[in-house]
Formats: C-alpha cells, sequence, structure tokens
C-alpha cells in the first residue's frame, strides 16, 4: 500500500504548500497531491484564494527529486482536452516517472466556479462526456492516467483508464464501489485509491484537542498515529492500493514527518 498526502492549495502563497512537498519527500512518503479551483468558499461563506494547480505542481515537480505527484483531481471542465493533455505531458518531462494524472467531471460543488469564470457546468453526461475526451487525451503518454468520482457514468470511464480514486466514502461503499471498478476494468494493472480528511497529532489526546482547535469537520478521522493506521489498514484491505491523507491543517508540515515516520512503516508493504 502506498501512502500520499495532499497539499494546501487555498493559500496566497506557494510556500506552505511547497514546504508540506518537502517535508513529505523527507519523511519517505509516496505521493503528494494537489487540489484544482480557481476559489473556494469557507465555511462562513467567504471566499478563499486558490494557488492555480497544474502550475503548483510545476513548483513541486522542481523542488522534489523522488516522491510522486498530481492533481487531485484535475478537472476536465476546466479546460479543453488537448490543453489539459499538453500540460500534464509538461509535467511528465520536467519531472520524469513521477506524475500521476487524476482527472474528474467535477460536481454541483464547482457551478459557481466555473460560472464565475464564463465556464458552462452542464449536465452530468456532458461532464461525463468531456472527462472522456480528456481521458483519451492523456492515456497512453507514458504517465498512469486515474479518474475520481463516485456515479456508475464516471465509473465506466474510470475502468478504461489506469486507476480510480474516490474521496471520502464510508468504507462499505468504498469496498463495494472498488469491487464495482475493478470487475469493469480489462487490464491486469489497475490501482484503487482512497483519500479522506484528517486531523492527526503524536496521541489520540493531542489530535482531539487539535479537533477542537480547528473547529467543524464533519468525516474527519482523528486520531494518532495507531489510530490513523487502523484506518488506512482496513481501506487496503477493502481494496486500495493508495491511501491519501487529506490533513485539516494541511500547510502544516508535521503532519508530512508524523505519517512517514510513524505511520508509513505500519501499513502492508
Amino acid at each position: 500500500m502506498k501512502l500520499g498526502l495532499t497539499l494546501p492549495n487555498f493559500r496566497d502563497e506557494p510556500e506552505p504548500a511547497l514546504a508540506v512537498a518537502r517535508a513529505a519527500e523527507a519523511a519517505g512518503l509516496d505521493g503528494v497531491f494537489g487540489f484544482d479551483h480557481l476559489f473556494r468558499r469557507g465555511r462562513d461563506g467567504a471566499l478563499r484564494p486558490a494557488l492555480e494547480g497544474l502550475t503548483l505542481l510545476g513548483a513541486v515537480a522542481a523542488e522534489t527529486t523522488r516522491i510522486a505527484f498530481g492533481p487531485l483531481v484535475a478537472r476536465a471542465s476546466l479546460r479543453p482536452p488537448a490543453t489539459l493533455a499538453a500540460a500534464l505531458d509538461t509535467l511528465a518531462r520536467i519531472a520524469p516517472e513521477r506524475l500521476i494524472a487524476t482527472l474528474g467531471a467535477g460536481d454541483q460543488q464547482s457551478r459557481e466556479e466555473n460560472e464565475t469564470f464564463g465556464l458552462p457546468t452542464g449536465t452530468l453526461g456532458m461532464r461525463v462526456a468531456t472527462l472522456d475526451r480528456a481521458v483519451d487525451a492523456a492515456m497512453g503518454h507514458g504517465y498512469p492516467v486515474w479518474v475520481g468520482g463516485a456515479s456508475a457514468s464516471v465509473g465506466a470511464v474510470a475502468a478504461r483508464a489506469d486507476g480510480w480514486n474516490r474521496w471520502g466514502p464510508t468504507l462499505e461503499r468504498f469496498e463495494q464501489e472498488a469491487r464495482a471498478v475493478r470487475e469493469m476494468h480489462t487490464r491486469d494493472e489497475y490501482t484503487a485509491s482512497w483519500a479522506g480528511l484528517f486531523v492527526i497529532d503524536a496521541d489520540d489526546r493531542a489530535a482531539q484537542g487539535k479537533a477542537q482547535r480547528l473547529g467543524h469537520n464533519p468525516g474527519a478521522v482523528v486520531g494518532g498515529p495507531e489510530q490513523v493506521v487502523d484506518v488506512l489498514r482496513s481501506y487496503g484491505a477493502a481494496g486500495a492500493d493508495w491511501v491519501i491523507v487529506g490533513p485539516v491543517d494541511s500547510s502544516n508540515p508535521d503532519n508530512a514527518t508524523l505519517l512517514g515516520e510513524q505511520v508509513k512503516p505500519l501499513l502492508p508493504s
């Protein structure tokens, strides 16, 4: 099982994300993954800035030497398929054999972003058709292409890619969906991955205190290394080849160090 970490895209400055990527590589993690948004809204409704996802990954590629990296996910509705494929190809040239290109159709939460910048949101069917074209444009270029998403129509596209990612489902639901995608897949090698929110610290008590300070984050796993290991092992047993931790305090490089030193050694190799 491989262990990844999400980057803090929702900032004005790139240095926090680069610091986390460097810490993740130093700690021996397998990959770092950035979001692909034009902006986000906080819990209070205020706009939050967002660093452009693929540009930030270019900086990550230049700042690191070993660790895998990629978008989670690059939304097919933000760029024409050929433009997206060209950007991904450039990242792969900057850092050969390290890019994992996860593509997605977007969802209703993306509607405001798209419409603010004059980009169509479209129906689910239209978004999946655009995703299908983006996967066609990116496949076969020397790097793995995963598809992120939950709907049955997205799963059909994911089944012909190199892998699939699912953000945040319960263990039982992930196991069911991973089995369904694998049954549709026709090649021998296929990667299933799970990602979710975490609040982690040196032990359970410290993690609970951090969670209270950070505020309400429904669905986040809260705990010390042993608790995190138990959760990640469970998803591995349910079919995840990669598990990707999304820390609520995503700008803190200490999360990467803790995961690399105290969690990764206890995961199945």
